[in-house]
């Protein structure tokens, strides 16, 4: 049996669909409202909140392998129990700030996961994937009522991830020898901007979306209402105040692992385009 957590999310409802489609046998999805969950036919769908311990603990029965986004809950609860049901392998979606920002918060957070893992007596396969295509979602709002999109570091370009390909390298690990033991820096194919992501959003849309580019000082005040002061740094830094070689490289990883190339920006802008619309 395998357990998808965060299973109506970017990462988990793709991963479903492809594990679903390989055959890989007993699934069972953990999501807050089973009764609203579009799962795959023969998946299982569990409710539970990974902050509420006593709600997903029942969901680890019969479980031997877990995939887990971190930072949902008391990871440090989640792998304990996971290990007393007889977990026997974990794959951890944890950030590549753990490498290239390892200084600030929420990359601490991370590498304390990743830690605790480690230690915990199971197997496991850590995923260190960079921004999320997703991520562009914040700006659907502002695009369907066709008000200009604000960001900051308009013309800084990351190698943005598809949350498909994290979900693909998360299936072969889960389901083929030789990944235990292993961590994987997932990129996307090529750096993308803030501004050619907007550029291809509204490609997809057939019409032109206007934007501009704000001062971080802009950014943050806007950010730190919703996130902190804390939190709102540490995105500012790694989308554009404090990159580095490493934030910028892109890697091969996603094509090394699952034997196909990684999905550029503009695919995902296509799937997602009723989002904005």
């Amino acid at each position: 049996m395998i357990l998808v957590t965060g299973a109506t999310g970017n990462i988990g409802s793709a991963l479903l669909r492809e594990l679903h489609a390989c055959g890989a046998g007993p699934l069972r999805g953990l999501t807050r409202d089973a009764a609203r969950a579009m799962f795959p036919e023969m998946v299982e769908a569990v409710e539970g909140d990974l902050a509420e311990p006593e709600s997903w603990k029942p969901a680890l029965e019969g479980v031997r392998s877990l995939f887990l986004v971190s930072r949902l809950g008391s990871d440090a609860d989640i792998l304990e129990a996971a290990r007393l049901a007889g977990v026997e392998h974990v794959v951890l979606v944890s950030s590549i700030t753990v490498q290239t920002h390892p200084h600030l918060g929420p990359a601490c957070e991370n590498l304390a996961v990743e830690r605790l893992l480690k230690d915990s007596g199971m197997a496991w396969t850590i995923l260190r994937p960079t921004q999320f295509a997703s991520n562009a979602l914040m700006w659907a709002a502002s695009i369907r009522d066709g008000e200009t999109v604000r960001a900051p570091y308009a013309d800084t370009g990351l190698p943005t991830i598809h949350p498909a390909d994290i979900a693909s390298v998360a299936r072969v690990a889960l389901t083929e020898p030789g990944h235990q033991g292993r961590t994987y820096t997932l990129t996307g194919p090529e750096p993308v901007t803030a501004r050619q992501q907007v550029e291809a959003i509204a490609a997809t849309l057939g019409r032109d979306v206007p934007f501009i580019e704000i001062s971080r000082q802009d950014a943050h005040a806007q950010m730190a209402a919703v996130f902190g002061d804390e939190a709102a740094d540490a995105v500012l830094d790694v989308t554009g105040g404090d990159v580095n070689d490493e934030l910028l490289a892109v890697r091969d990883t996603v094509s090394r692992v699952t034997g196909s190339r990684a999905r550029p920006f503009q695919q995902w802008a296509a799937e997602n385009a009723d989002s904005f619309r």
